[in-house]
């Protein structure tokens, strides 16, 4: 029998405008449900299993502070960030080039290649921007495909400068595997991670997310990142019917890639930017991914070991964070449950920059980078590449070889469950951390930013 559990603001997939939606649950599985007046009746699945829907909520005590702009239309359409806005900056990320290698079926960004990169003078002022607004947070570097950009060492460099700690690089890897001196440059400019696409460990759905094979080019680039000591997160488009059966046999990839490969982080299929033209919305959901993980790991992780997210809306994300011990064995890191009293929003996402940069960047125990192919090394691409690690002595007690191990063999099992027009519930949207940076100094929710109408309108990408 259904019942409402909740009502929020939503929009409609068709024209964009505001629209009421209800939370209505049947069986486990909740949908959101909405009605525009022009277009009809909209209902998608946003929860569909265990954990209970009731039961994942991490309550939050709303972040009010930083520089924001007036309300004037009403959540979604002041985004900038608006008064509304509940939480501050965790991840910001600057999209450096609209360029692509790739012409992928699925992109929420939908690149492809229309404007000028932008220049150095402007994205200078845009770090100086984010750091004056934010007081500080991750930085992640993204386009299109910022390889392209023959000066993105220079342009890393720059954000180093800026006074960003953890400079991120997101991209699909090409031109790591292609070239191993890149990695190697990178890290020289201060770049601490790779954020890398990396959809399954079959060709078929590199040709179904992707339009080509890829998986032994994703596997060079792990390598060439890896010699070059770049922490590593693989980060899979998840499509049902095309890679749902895989989640285990990805983390299993990364597991045996360790110490440089430092977690996964899936990502559901959203529909916005660009994705197949006839279509009815089929989102995967957060719970169906900790069941598949634990199904398919065979128990060795579990649904209860994934957490809420003390920085974004509960509804967003999960994650747990284990370490593999030298037997091979997996052990789960920190408190299988979260205190869920209410906390500051803004304690939350200072811990989660803090946590994400310690995480996502290479082990503090790597040697100096190794030259590049030509300066006295042997290449570094090869599947069997190994990561370049300095051997401490073996810590005596068991504590001290525990503390040593979780240094370097630490990885986080994470998801980030995006919303597009179908699924967009604005009370999630106004604590949203990861804001997309603009020319203007405004920073954009990710999840508005990319909003994409049926027929292709976005509500701010391309509008200036």
């Amino acid at each position: 029998m259904s019942r409402v559990v909740g009502t929020v603001g939503s929009v409609c997939p068709e024209c964009l405008g505001r629209v009421e939606g209800r939370l209505v649950e049947d069986g486990g599985c909740v949908r959101l449900v909405k009605r525009c007046p022009e277009h009809g009746e909209f209902s998608t699945v946003v929860w569909r299993g265990e954990p209970a829907f009731s039961s994942w909520a991490r309550p939050k005590i709303p972040f009010g502070g930083g520089p924001r702009e007036a309300v004037g239309q009403g959540c979604p359409y002041d985004c900038g960030l608006c008064a509304r806005h509940n939480q501050r900056t965790c991840t910001a990320l600057v999209e450096i080039t609209t360029r692509c290698n790739l012409g992928c079926p699925v992109c929420f960004a939908d690149s492809r290649g229309a404007g000028r990169d932008l220049d150095h003078d402007t994205l200078a002022r845009m770090f100086e921007q984010v750091m004056a607004r934010t007081g500080g947070c991750n930085l992640q570097l993204s386009g299109g495909e910022p390889t392209v950009r023959e000066d993105l060492p220079q342009i890393v460099a720059m954000a180093k400068r800026a006074g960003f700690g953890f400079v991120q690089l997101n991209t699909n890897g090409l031109r790591l595997a292609e070239d191993p001196c890149l990695a190697v440059e990178l890290v020289e400019a201060g770049l601490s991670s790779i954020f890398l696409q990396f959809d399954g460990v079959r060709e078929d759905v590199f040709r179904s997310l992707r339009g080509r094979d890829l998986f032994e080019i994703k596997v060079r680039s792990v390598d060439n990142a890896s010699a070059a000591g770049l922490g590593i997160v693989l980060v899979p488009t998840v499509a049902r019917g095309v890679n749902t059966d895989q989640l285990w046999d990805i983390v299993r990839f990364g597991l045996d890639r360790q110490p440089h490969l430092r977690g996964v982080h899936f990502q559901p299929m959203s529909y916005f930017g660009r994705y197949p033209e006839n279509f009815t919305p089929d989102h995967v959901t957060l719970p169906e991914l900790m069941t598949g993980l634990e199904a398919q790991s065979g128990g060795i992780v579990k649904v209860c070991d994934f957490l809420p997210p003390g920085c974004e809306h509960a509804l967003c994300s999960f994650s747990g964070k284990y370490m593999t011990r030298e037997d091979g064995s997996f052990t789960r890191l920190g408190s299988a449950s979260c205190d869920c009293t209410p906390k500051p929003a803004e304690a939350g996402a200072l811990k989660s920059i803090g946590v994400t940069a310690r995480q996502w960047s290479s082990p503090a125990a790597l040697s100096p980078n190794p030259p590049c192919p030509g300066q006295g090394a042997e290449p570094l691409a090869g599947r069997g590449a190994a990561p370049r690690i300095s051997s401490p002595p073996t810590p005596d007690n068991d504590l001290d070889r525990f503390l040593a191990r979780a240094r370097t063999h630490t990885f986080t099992i994470s998801a980030m469950a995006f919303q597009d027009a179908w699924s967009l519930n604005l009370d999630r949207l106004q604590g949203c951390c990861i804001h997309v940076a603009q020319p203007d100094g405004r920073l954009v929710p990710f999840c508005a930013f990319n909003l994409t109408s049926r027929d292709g309108r976005g509500l701010y990408r391309g509008r200036g």
